[in-house]
């Protein structure tokens, strides 16, 4: 065979297979007419680039250069053929106009597997935009976006991107599997409203380690349904700690078990760690048990630790009630720090379904002029010294 010959067959049939091992097919919204000029609306580049990686067969990423980039509403849905990546390097930018964004998303992943979304970018969610319409007081109002909204995503990562000024939570996952977040970034104003930092719903196997979220309201927050949710190196604050809950919102409700929060650390939150559940509704089956909490850092917060079984914001209910969500085998294990209030650890259970198998073990926290105390109701459990305050279970 000649050496003209050869090289049309390695052009034909050997080369692409080469590069298709040695590395992604590269799909860059460049390519597909997105303008990085903070002003051209490129929903539409980034959908057909997206499209276009997800039915390349075998590994594709999607790149966004440096720049930054107006972005609407998008969906990016799968299947796909294969392991896909979302590598952000630029600031994407959400809309500011309210016409564009009464809606419960800005970007949504659905139906993905094996997804990697990372690359140093950051999402910009603009969120001063829509914060005076996020008014729910009345229990009901129009619906904000979610910065980043992950449904039906299995065996996937998030590393490396920073979501600041949500407009709504920061992070939304809901019936994922095998997720792992890492080396995340997250901020908002201390008075924003409902800026969740990562959400949780209906999911198992879900990692969340090293992330610095500083925010206004829970840092994470797990709702129903979940189990084997895994908290470590996160550092919270401002916002209103890492909180279980709220639950009890819904008849037949999912329980949640197999939680952990390890070497975590609050500065300055409203909470710590936090059990909260709705008193006076009907939520047959709910249920919070199998939690561990160890190692974790307090410094100047509210409520270090906290079960609330009458949590009844804007009083939307009864508080007079009784929760029917059943909480047990919970472990607070080397806690220590300082709390602006004097009644640090409360313990506050349903006296319909009581708390059962709560543990306390070597907590050390400080509370104003040096003087902390404990407060139970409705809780059975066992506690091991040392213990500052001292504990109030029976």
């Amino acid at each position: 065979m000649n050496s003209t010959l050869l090289l049309a067959v390695l052009s034909l049939f050997v080369l692409p297979v080469l590069s298709r091992t040695n590395g992604p097919k590269v799909f860059s919204v460049l390519r597909y007419g997105a303008v990085a000029d903070n002003k051209t609306d490129n929903t539409k580049a980034f959908k057909t680039a997206w499209v276009a990686a997800c039915r390349w067969r075998g590994k594709s990423r999607v790149l966004i250069p440096p720049g930054s980039y107006y972005l609407g509403s998008l969906i990016l849905r799968g299947p796909c053929n294969g392991p896909k990546q979302f590598v952000i390097k630029g600031v994407l930018r959400a809309p500011t106009k309210p016409a564009l964004f009464f809606i419960d998303h800005w970007i949504t992943f659905q139906h993905v597997n094996k997804l990697k979304i990372y690359g140093g970018g950051t999402l910009d969610g603009q969120g001063a935009s829509a914060w005076p319409y996020n008014n729910c007081h009345t229990g009901s109002c129009k619906p904000l976006p979610v910065s980043l909204r992950l449904d039906f995503v299995n065996d996937s990562k998030i590393s490396n991107i920073k979501s600041i000024n949500s407009k709504n939570f920061h992070f939304n996952v809901f019936s994922c599997y095998r997720l792992i977040f890492s080396r995340v970034t997250i901020s908002a104003p201390e008075d924003s409203p409902n800026t969740d930092g990562i959400h949780v719903g209906g999911s198992g196997d879900v990692g969340i380690d090293t992330a610095d979220i500083a925010t206004g309201d829970d840092c994470i927050s797990i709702g129903p349904g979940n189990q084997g949710i895994r908290i470590s190196n996160v550092v919270c604050g401002p916002g209103h700690g890492i909180s279980v809950g709220s639950l009890g919102k819904s008849d037949r409700e999912e329980g949640v078990s197999g939680v952990s929060v390890v070497n975590c650390t609050f500065r300055g939150t409203l909470n710590g760690v936090q059990i909260k559940t709705w008193p006076d509704l009907e939520a047959a089956g709910g249920f919070a048990s199998d939690f561990t909490y160890d190692n974790i850092v307090m410094e100047n917060v509210d409520n270090p630790i906290f079960i609330n079984q009458q949590y009844c914001p804007y009083n939307l209910c009864n508080s007079q009630g009784s929760s029917k969500i059943r909480i047990s085998n919970i472990t607070f294990r080397n806690i220590w720090g300082t709390s602006t209030t004097r009644d640090a650890v409360k313990l506050e259970c349903s006296e319909s379904n009581p708390c059962h198998d709560i543990a306390l073990e070597n907590i050390n926290l400080i509370g104003p002029g040096g003087v902390v105390s404990s407060s139970c109701s409705n809780v059975h459990g066992k506690s091991r010294a040392p213990l500052n305050p001292p504990s109030c279970l029976r």
